[in-house]
């Protein structure tokens, strides 16, 4: 993996110097985008650029396993997580509060928040019916 930007006389797009930035702090965006070295697999996982590093044989049924479980889980509330984690980006730490506050008080009204907290009790996985 490489920024490679440098390497062909260009300086980045798509918002890459913003993200890489924030993943992988100042200092180290720096070194990748100007010196543009290729850094392994292992180094991407260490440095939080990817989530899983599997080999090439077994991408598909680890892309199924992850597609699985998101698709059986509570819709509406990874919808309110996500819409927590984009705002987090841009917002304060009260305004971040905020939103959860009201997020969670719409999570808390659904089916799947009702089914969750029966199976909790009956000591068993819930069956959710959004997702």
């Amino acid at each position: 993996m490489t920024t490679a930007f440098a390497k062909v006389g260009l300086s980045g797009d798509y918002g890459g110097t913003y993200l890489l930035t924030q993943i992988v702090g100042t200092a180290k965006a720096r070194e990748l985008y100007l010196l543009a070295d290729r850094i392994d697999m292992t180094e991407a996982l260490r440095l939080g650029l990817v989530n899983w590093v599997v080999p090439p044989d077994q991408l598909a049924a680890k892309t199924k396993e992850l597609a699985k479980r998101l698709a059986s889980g509570p819709r509406v509330a990874h919808r309110l997580i996500k819409d927590n984690l984009n705002r987090a980006l841009n917002a304060t730490f009260a305004e971040c509060l905020d939103m959860e506050s009201a997020n969670l008080a719409e999570a808390r009204l659904t089916d799947d928040h009702k089914e969750a907290a029966r199976a909790f009790a009956e000591k068993r996985a819930p069956k959710f019916k959004s997702g």
